[in-house]
């Protein structure tokens, strides 16, 4: 990843999360972020530990790093970081993109996140520091007010409507422990890792 932008790709989107698993609206919206903002790449960041989810117990990184290459595999737009997994700890975004921009200072990267994530930004590590690195862009989400976002940032940010699916990773959880179909909600190729390894057959919350 880290060739390929000093090989002349400039505009880079950042698209982090847990994913566990990837499902195809986390595909969705990635897919439709780039075309929109004429990204040369979004890549998909998984988390070591996120900050945000420390009360729940995850899916090993490097499982949740595999699905993710499968789920994007073949996409000329999609891509993946392990950058998080590799650091290990607790994944600040500040963090990543000081380490991206440091090594690759000729990119322009664009952070992707979701209205959720915007209610509760002044919280993260060193806001202001994200967006003095990063273009950030928020994705508009069903049941998320703009009157909840802190008017400091949000002037800096800008909203993007997209493509709305009803799918949540914690469901696909749900129905593999209780046996249930996840198919059409995950790639056949992350469907059949999931199956192959035993995820998820626990029940999770």
């Amino acid at each position: 990843m880290i060739e390929e932008m000093r090989s002349g790709v400039h505009e880079i989107g950042l698209f982090g999360g847990t994913f566990d698993p990837p499902h195809v609206g986390h595909l969705l919206v990635a897919s439709h972020v780039g075309e929109v903002m004429e990204l040369d790449k979004v890549l998909f960041v998984p988390s070591a530990t996120s900050p945000h989810k420390r009360n729940r117990i995850m899916t090993d990184a490097e499982h949740r790093l595999a699905m993710v290459r499968l789920a994007v595999g073949g996409s000329p737009r999609l891509d993946v970081s392990d950058i998080e997994v590799r650091r290990g700890g607790i994944s600040f975004t500040i963090d990543t993109l000081k380490a991206l921009a440091a090594s690759s200072p000729q990119a322009a990267l664009t952070l992707i996140i979701g209205m959720d994530n915007m209610a509760d930004f002044g919280t993260w590590k060193d806001p202001d520091g994200i967006l003095e690195i990063a273009r950030v862009v928020v994705m508009t989400r069903p049941g998320y007010s703009t009157e909840r976002m802190d008017a400091h940032f949000a002037r800096h940010m800008r909203l993007l409507p997209v493509p709305g699916i009803d799918i949540a990773s914690r469901d696909i959880r749900r129905r593999v422990a209780e046996g249930r179909s996840i198919r059409w909600m995950v790639t056949a190729e992350v469907e059949h890792y999931v199956r192959s390894h035993g995820l998820y057959l626990a029940s999770a919350p």
